[in-house]
């Protein structure tokens, strides 16, 4: 495939956004920062992350980068390239390489699961490893922000500052229970947002009474009970047999300080019932939103919450060795952590005559050059 100009130019418009750290540190710039993260990227995407691979595989693919790129000095040593991911700004970037190659959309209807990951490789002795908080749409495979603290810090400071970073008016931000508190919910409502927040232990009193009602509103048969129920057809899968159920509940005035809660206007309970074998176990939890939904609508929101685990967390960690990876200085970590995130979107994206798996896909975009450019440019 042929790269045309516009599509050239588009790509060197966003990511010169970046600030170079450079132009302050050093004073004799040899390589091109457009250059640098292209080659970086295209490392990341075969499955490798270390400098020195970059270094190595760009020497060996040097006549195809110069097809589209500039290395006016050549090929950057590794040595270049991690000076260059220690000082450059994580949110810079992620910014730019979203604008330049993921189809981000409006806000108004999306639903923006927030979670945190450790990347458990990037500590060692006193230093705690780093847990970046992400705000993820599944539908798109897409990280509209994120933050990065220390290991053994709260995500709920984390929380705040990437909504800060994003527009969701209009979307439905979700969050496990580290994120159930009111200055989070009244935060997500003031950006003119719904939220969906998990009730746990964390907040007892909350939790006891929403579980307790949920438990009486099923002991005492009543004909006219204010909730709405919704049941899933059975799944089997491997042995395993599970069906989802979601009760909401709209008429909240009983509740103990509702009020501290912005605009909540229903509690939820996600029900659990897998078989495996003779044995069945049955799982509750629950959940408040500001939200006037059905009891179906609910359970997808909150079963969906889960592809940031199972769609991004695992994905870094078993496709591209996330946990394995040593790199632990400055800001090396959460700046390799963005390109592994826009390189899988990117292969995701990617379509091919047969169906393929990412791994796969990596393999192909190793072997083959132009697919490589095809998994870069969308083609």
């Amino acid at each position: 495939m042929i790269i045309n100009e516009a599509e050239l130019i588009r790509m060197k418009t966003h990511l010169q956004e970046i600030k170079d750290p450079r132009r302050v540190e050093w004073g004799n710039i040899r390589h091109k920062l457009v250059d640098m993260l292209i080659i970086a990227l295209c490392t990341i995407i075969i499955g490798e992350d270390e400098f020195e691979a970059m270094e190595e595989w760009a020497l060996e693919r040097e006549d195809w980068l110069r097809s589209f790129l500039e290395l006016p000095n050549g090929i950057p040593d590794k040595d270049t390239f991690r000076r260059l991911f220690q000082r450059l700004e994580p949110q810079s970037l992620l910014r730019s390489l979203n604008a330049w190659l993921n189809p981000v959309t409006e806000p108004g209807g999306r639903e923006v699961n927030f979670d945190g990951k450790v990347v458990c490789g990037s500590g060692s002795g006193e230093n705690d490893a780093l847990n970046i908080v992400s705000a993820w749409v599944g539908a798109q495979n897409l990280v509209l922000g994120q933050m990065a603290t220390d290991e053994k810090s709260n995500e709920i400071t984390a929380i705040p500052q990437v909504l800060d970073m994003i527009d969701v008016k209009g979307d439905i931000v979700t969050i496990d229970a580290m994120g159930c508190q009111t200055e989070i919910a009244k935060k997500i409502r003031k950006k003119e947002a719904d939220y969906v927040l998990a009730v746990k232990e964390n907040h007892p009193t909350l939790y006891n009474d929403i579980r307790d009602y949920f438990d009486y509103l099923e002991e005492e048969p009543c004909n006219d009970k204010p909730a709405d129920q919704w049941t899933s057809p059975l799944e089997k899968d491997h042995g395993r047999i599970e069906r989802r159920s979601t009760t909401t509940v709209t008429e909240l005035d009983w509740l103990d300080n509702k009020e501290a809660w912005e605009d909540l206007g229903t509690i939820i309970r996600y029900r659990c019932s897998r078989t495996i074998g003779e044995t069945t176990t049955i799982t509750d939890r629950y959940y408040i939103s500001s939200m006037f939904a059905s009891a179906e609508t609910f359970g997808g929101i909150i079963r969906r919450h889960w592809s940031i685990e199972n769609q991004l967390h695992w994905s870094l960690d078993v496709q591209f060795r996330e946990d394995a990876s040593q790199v632990r200085k400055d800001r090396t970590p959460e700046n390799l952590n963005i390109l592994r995130k826009i390189a899988l979107a990117r292969l995701r994206a990617t379509e091919v005559s047969k169906k393929l798996s990412t791994k796969l896909k990596m393999f192909k975009a190793a072997l083959n050059p132009q697919f490589l450019l095809s998994v870069l440019f969308g083609k």
